[in-house]
C-alpha cells in the first residue's frame, strides 16, 4: 500500500493540530495514510529539524488525512511507529524534505508487506515465453500458409510476400486512424484489400510471365524487385516511424502468474487458431481446396483432369493476400505494441521462409508445424540470448533440422536425374 500525498492550502493539523490559518511565511506539508484501501487513523506524524528538535506534530484523522504547517527549512517527516494500529505494517516511515516559501509539499508513506511482483521464477518465465512463442508461431503460420500455397501451385518463391503483410497492416491503420473506423471492421477491410492485391498480382504480373514461359529464376528476380519497389513506396507514402492504431494501445492483463496475458494477445491466439482450422477445412472438404492440392501435386495432370489451373492459382493468390493482410494486423497488435512499421513484413519474411522450408515446401500442414516451431524457438531463446538476437535462433534451428532432413518435416524426397 502507498500513502497518497497531496498539496494543501489549509493550515493547522488534522486531529491534534490547530485550525488557525497558516502565516504567509510558512509551508504546508500534507498527506493521507492508507493501508490498501483503508484509512489509517490516529497515527502521529512529527517534523524534526536537523538539530533533533520537534518542529511540529499532526495526527491522521478519520480519512487518514494529516497536515503540518512549518516555516521554511530542512526537516525529517516521520511516522511515530508506536501510534500505528496493530496489524498494520509500515514499509516507509520517514521522508527528508527541504521546504521553501510558497511551495506546499505532499508526503507519501508506504504501508503493507513488501511486494516482489517483479521477481519471476525461471519456470514461470519459460512458461510465459513458451505461450508467447506459440502465439508468434501461429501468426507466422497465417502469413506463411499463403507463401507455401503459392510455391506449391506455381513453383514461385515470392520474396514480395512480406510486403503483402505490410500492406494489410497499413490498410488497417489508414482505415482505423485516417477514417476513424474501429479496428475490427478496419481489419476486415484490410483483408479485402489484401485479397484484391493478391488477385492484381496474379493477373498483372505472374500469369503473363507464366504464359511467356518465364523461368522460375526470372520470376524470383521479379519478386525481389517488386518487394523493393513496394517497400520504398510504403516508406514514401506511409512514414519512416512506427505509427500506432487508435484502438487497443493500452491493455490490462487477464489471468495470473505464468498465464497472464493481454486481451489482445489472447484474441490473436484465438483468431489464428480459428483461421488456420478454416484453411485446413477448406483444403480438405471443399472442391476448390481439393483442386489446390491436385494442382500442387501435378499441375499437368490436374489440367488433364479438367481442373481450371489458372482459376485455382487465382484463388490461391486471393487467399494468400487475405491471410497476409490479416497476419500483418495481428503481427502489429501482438509483437509491435499496436504499431505499424514500413518494413515490418520484411522482418517477418525470413521467419516465414524458415517456417515453410522447415515444414516442407509446398505442404500446408508442414508450413503450420514449421512456423510453430520457429515462433516457439525464437521467443523461448530470449531466456538465454538478447531479444535483439532472437531471430537468429529461428534460422539456426532451420539449418540444424534441414541438415538432418533436407526435405523438411512433412516434405517428400525429390528424385533428380
Amino acid at each position: 500500500m502507498v500513502l497518497l500525498g497531496g498539496l494543501s492550502l489549509l493550515g493547522g493539523a488534522v486531529g491534534a493540530g490547530t485550525a488557525q490559518a497558516a502565516p504567509t511565511d510558512t509551508v504546508t506539508v500534507s498527506g493521507t495514510l492508507r493501508n490498501e484501501s483503508q484509512p489509517v487513523t490516529g497515527v502521529v506524524i512529527t517534523a524534526t529539524t536537523p538539530a533533533g528538535a520537534i518542529a511540529g506534530t499532526a495526527t491522521s484523522g478519520p480519512t487518514g488525512a494529516w497536515t503540518l504547517t512549518l516555516p521554511p527549512g530542512s526537516y525529517t517527516i516521520a511516522i511515530d511507529k508506536t501510534t500505528v494500529p496493530e496489524g498494520v505494517e509500515v514499509r516507509k516511515d520517514s521522508v527528508q524534505l527541504k521546504l521553501t516559501a510558497g511551495n506546499n509539499r505532499g508526503v507519501i508513506f508506504s504501508f503493507g508487506p513488501a511486494r516482489h511482483s517483479t521477481e519471476i521464477s525461471a519456470a514461470e518465465k519459460l512458461t510465459r515465453l513458451g505461450i508467447d512463442g506459440i502465439r508468434f508461431g501461429l501468426i507466422i503460420a497465417i502469413t506463411g500458409v499463403g507463401l507455401t500455397l503459392i510455391f506449391g501451385t506455381t513453383g514461385l518463391t515470392n520474396f514480395a510476400h512480406g510486403e503483402m503483410v505490410t500492406l494489410g497492416a497499413i490498410a488497417a491503420w489508414a482505415v482505423n486512424v485516417k477514417l476513424g473506423i474501429q479496428l475490427i471492421p478496419a481489419t476486415i477491410i484490410a483483408i479485402l484489400v489484401g485479397i484484391a492485391f493478391g488477385i492484381l498480382n496474379e493477373l498483372a504480373i505472374w500469369r503473363p510471365l507464366r504464359r511467356r514461359r518465364s523461368g522460375l529464376v526470372a520470376q524470383l528476380v521479379v519478386s525481389i524487385g517488386l518487394a523493393l519497389l513496394l517497400r520504398y513506396l510504403y516508406l514514401i507514402f506511409f512514414s519512416d516511424r512506427a505509427e500506432p492504431f487508435d484502438d487497443y494501445l493500452v491493455q490490462t492483463e487477464i489471468g495470473s502468474g505464468a498465464f497472464a496475458m493481454s486481451p489482445v494477445n489472447l484474441a490473436c491466439i484465438i483468431i489464428s487458431v480459428v483461421v488456420l482450422l478454416g484453411v485446413a477445412l477448406l483444403m480438405q472438404k471443399t472442391r476448390i481446396g481439393k483442386a489446390m492440392r491436385a494442382v500442387a501435386d501435378n499441375r499437368d495432370l490436374a489440367a488433364a483432369s479438367g481442373i481450371n489451373v489458372d482459376r485455382v492459382i487465382l484463388v490461391v493468390w486471393a487467399l494468400a493476400g487475405g491471410l497476409a493482410a490479416l497476419g500483418g494486423v495481428l503481427f502489429a497488435l501482438s509483437e509491435l505494441g499496436s504499431r505499424v512499421q514500413w518494413e515490418m513484413g520484411f522482418k517477418l519474411l525470413l521467419l516465414m521462409f524458415a517456417g515453410v522450408t522447415l515444414g516442407g515446401l509446398g505442404s500446408v500442414y508442414g508450413a503450420l508445424i514449421g512456423c510453430l516451431i520457429v515462433g516457439f524457438v525464437v521467443q523461448v531463446s530470449t531466456y538465454w540470448v538478447s531479444p535483439d538476437l532472437k531471430y537468429v535462433s529461428g534460422l539456426l534451428i532451420l539449418i540444424i533440422i534441414l541438415t538432418i532432413r533436407p526435405q523438411g518435416i512433412l516434405g517428400t524426397k525429390a528424385r533428380i536425374g
